[in-house]
């Protein structure tokens, strides 16, 4: 299964850049704000949300932030061509993010880390399927179990 890749950078040559290298990996949208992913978010089924820290309007941490409650399945990454602790902090607290990658990326890392994200997003989906099927399976012994004691 390829999975489905967002994107969120401001800076348009950054976007080419990514598409181009990962495009034949993983069905790859980008976006150039804030904005522009969640309108993407609301449309497609997105596994995997890399965002850059550092953009006008909204940083990435603010936007993965932003679309928790509404989104809360998709793997979360910042890419950041900047080291700022503080946003280090506030990526892990407030926007769940699962890495935070330094620019410029390297290829294998990178590709590494959208793998390993993707894995992560495939075994929670598959857990929560078998949680589901559990407790109606559950529900279904206590019926069972019922009936047998009434008669």
């Amino acid at each position: 299964m390829s999975a489905n890749i967002l994107y969120v950078d401001d800076e348009p040559h950054n976007l080419s850049a990514f598409m181009a290298t990962f495009r034949r990996m993983y069905k790859v949208f980008t976006a150039e704000s804030a904005e522009e992913g969640k309108k993407i978010l609301e449309t497609e089924d997105i596994q995997v949300i890399i965002s850059d820290q550092r953009m006008p309007k909204t940083t990435g941490v603010e936007f993965l932030a932003s679309i928790l409650e509404v989104h809360p399945d998709p793997i979360r990454m910042i890419l950041t061509g900047y080291t700022d602790i503080d946003a280090v902090i506030d990526a892990i607290n407030k926007g769940e993010v699962y890495r935070y990658i330094q620019k410029p990326w390297i290829l294998e890392d990178l590709k590494i880390n959208i793998d390993k994200a993707i894995e992560i997003y495939n075994l929670r989906k598959e857990n929560k399927e078998l949680t589901e099927k559990l407790l109606i399976a559950n529900k279904q012994l206590e019926f069972i179990a019922r009936q047998s004691l009434l008669s």
